[in-house]
């Protein structure tokens, strides 16, 4: 290594963000986590946006979206007391193997814990089991928007969330210039705008109540 190259550095403690947005964390307790001293009893993971970030590989209105409707869905279902991963099932209304559900799937498992049958199956007697509390092509929604449900396996109790992707802002044209960007002939200036106008958007949904509806669902199924 030359003595002008600089080294890339490989202790640095959080990544590098070029964008800060602005919501709450998620805050979920992990029976596994406590039982094996990697959290203290009681206290939670915090989950934050930039963690779903990191598990997408990516920043959009789809990963938001996803990390909008767990926290929306977790806050409903535990208004008082802290959501507990292994407590909660999760029920998509669109297939797995949709570009919009698998994504969404994966977030909403990463953040509460539901998984398929390839989950993490507990500890001794299945403590904290999280195996088949996630399920694809659940119900029949009433919208086309992308809808969840969670539900309670201590109460029974169940939330519908749904996501009103088609009002989410545009952009404008500024995202056609995602091509350049990504052919690597973007002007700075265009590039800065994409960026500007991109996570504009990210934040509207992380931010406006409106692009989503929370319902309560009685006797279901």
């Amino acid at each position: 290594m030359s003595e002008n190259t600089t080294p890339t550095d490989t202790n640095r403690p959080d990544s590098n963000w070029a964008v800060e947005y602005d919501v709450e964390p998620i805050r979920i307790r992990d029976p596994v986590a406590e039982a094996l001293a990697v959290l203290e009893p009681g206290d939670p993971f915090v989950v934050t946006y930039e963690d779903v970030v990191k598990a997408a590989g990516h920043s959009c209105p789809t990963a938001s979206g996803a990390y909008r409707i767990a926290q929306l869905g977790l806050n409903t279902l535990f208004p008082d007391k802290l959501p507990v991963r292994s407590e909660i099932e999760v029920f998509a209304a669109g297939p797995h193997d949709d570009a919009t559900y698998g994504v969404m799937g994966r977030l909403v498992s990463y953040v509460t814990g539901a998984a398929q049958e390839d989950g993490f199956g507990g500890l001794a007697g299945g403590h904290g089991d999280r195996q088949n509390m996630l399920t694809f092509d659940a119900f029949d929604p009433d919208s086309a928007d992308p809808t969840f449900r969670f539900r309670r396996s201590d109460t029974g109790e169940t939330v519908e969330v749904t996501y009103h992707v088609g009002d989410v802002p545009d952009g404008g044209p500024a995202l056609g210039n995602l091509q350049q960007i990504i052919d690597g002939t973007a002007s700075e200036e265009e590039r800065e705008l994409f960026a500007e106008v991109w996570h504009g958007r990210v934040q509207a949904v992380l931010s406006e109540e409106s692009l989503f509806t929370v319902t309560t669902i009685e006797h279901w199924p």
